[in-house]
């Protein structure tokens, strides 16, 4: 009796943690179902920007259109994001880098293909920024805007001093540097930096040659004692203020210092210009990450911003490059006609795209990056 009565006990136990663990299993499904679909019916759309790359009244329509809440992350380089992603960072819909990043993205397998049949303003775009080398047929990016990198200056400290505004030279050569010690910036970053320095040398943006990288380098390393900062996030507030007569930047910035010294009063203007060596196009598109909870939201946001009135706010509101020509018909006429942000056909032969580098080509250029700034 005792053997018997212990066997039955211990089916019932069996049954028992069977049943349990159903029950845990089919209450942990309801649980993930329910907390997916509560996120989902959140209808938040997670976009990682740069920083001051949408105006408040665009956010605001798409919000109203989509019912809708728009959730934004900001970075201020492209390398700075590609680390965040790389680091673990996850759930954005939208992200808008630069081709070269793209690029990156495409092939580390983090994008989403681009449904084109919920993108009819796709039409939009002008083919000439369409088909890139960074990402053939658009597969996953849909451009959004441009900018160059240029220079920006004190149009009067410039013209005092006696020094030339149309050439890399004001950068990198000390016999123009030594009139402006402390008051020059360059761009705290390694691709942009090492770009202007290698188109300066007669290069190509895009030159690979490590002793060209050397040459650069060594240009870098020579300049850099007559530079105030390494500066990719305040040198719009340094130029208005007066702090800085020089600075190495992105044309929409140099806009935007340049409105913000004429809005305050000050006794200057700060103008800026494409160097005559020529420069770096970067060509920013939106595209899905794999890890963003609604691409749906993130095909109706892209269709929205290829409204060509929607695009043209931005190059309204900070001065970008637009690809869109719907949008043409709805930017002011002074910023249409300013060839630093609307680039003429003899401009734009001197202007490069960077493209991505494989791993021992960011290896070597770290490490030259890591000499230029010990020193």
């Amino acid at each position: 009796m005792k053997t018997s009565f212990t066997t039955e006990a211990q089916r019932h136990r069996g049954f028992m943690k069977k049943l349990f663990s159903v029950s845990l299993c089919l209450c942990g499904g309801f649980l993930f179902f329910l907390f997916t679909n509560t996120a989902y019916a959140r209808d938040e759309l997670h976009l990682y920007n740069w920083n001051n790359y949408i105006s408040d009244d665009t956010v605001a329509r798409f919000e109203q259109s989509c019912r809708c809440k728009l959730v934004q992350d900001y970075y201020s380089d492209n390398e700075e994001m590609l680390a965040k992603l790389a680091a673990g960072a996850s759930g954005y819909d939208l992200i808008v880098p630069t081709g070269n990043a793209v690029e990156s993205l495409i092939k580390s397998k983090q994008l989403r293909p681009i449904n084109k049949q919920l993108l009819p303003n796709l039409r939009n775009i002008d083919p000439a920024y369409l088909n890139t080398a960074f990402d053939p047929g658009n597969r996953y990016s849909v451009p959004y805007a441009y900018t160059i990198t240029l220079i920006g200056y004190n149009a009067q400290k410039m013209r005092e001093l006696d020094l030339p505004t149309d050439t890399w030279a004001v950068i990198f050569e000390p016999k123009y540097l030594k009139k402006l010690k402390g008051r020059v910036t360059v761009l705290d970053s390694q691709r942009e930096l090492m770009a202007a320095a290698l188109k300066y040398l007669g290069y190509s943006a895009n030159d690979t040659d490590e002793a060209h990288w050397r040459r650069a380098r060594d240009l870098i390393i020579r300049a850099k004692p007559y530079w105030a900062a390494f500066n990719a996030s305040s040198y719009i507030k340094e130029l208005t203020i007066g702090n800085i007569w020089l600075a190495h930047g992105y044309s929409n910035d140099m806009f935007q210092a340049q409105l913000d010294a004429k809005n305050a009063g000050r006794p200057f203007t700060i103008a800026y210009a494409t160097p005559k060596e020529g420069a770096v196009l970067a060509l920013d598109s939106m595209v899905l990450h794999q890890t963003g909870p609604r691409p749906d939201l993130a095909h109706r946001f892209i269709n929205f911003m290829l409204e060509g009135k929607n695009s043209a706010e931005l190059t309204n509101l900070i001065g970008s490059g637009n690809p869109n020509r719907d949008a043409m018909h709805h930017i002011d006429l002074a910023i249409a006609a300013n060839k630093a942000v609307f680039p003429t056909p003899e401009i734009q032969t001197r202007l490069e795209m960077l493209k991505d580098l494989d791993r021992n080509q960011r290896r070597v250029l770290s490490r030259i990056w890591t000499e230029i700034k010990v020193r």
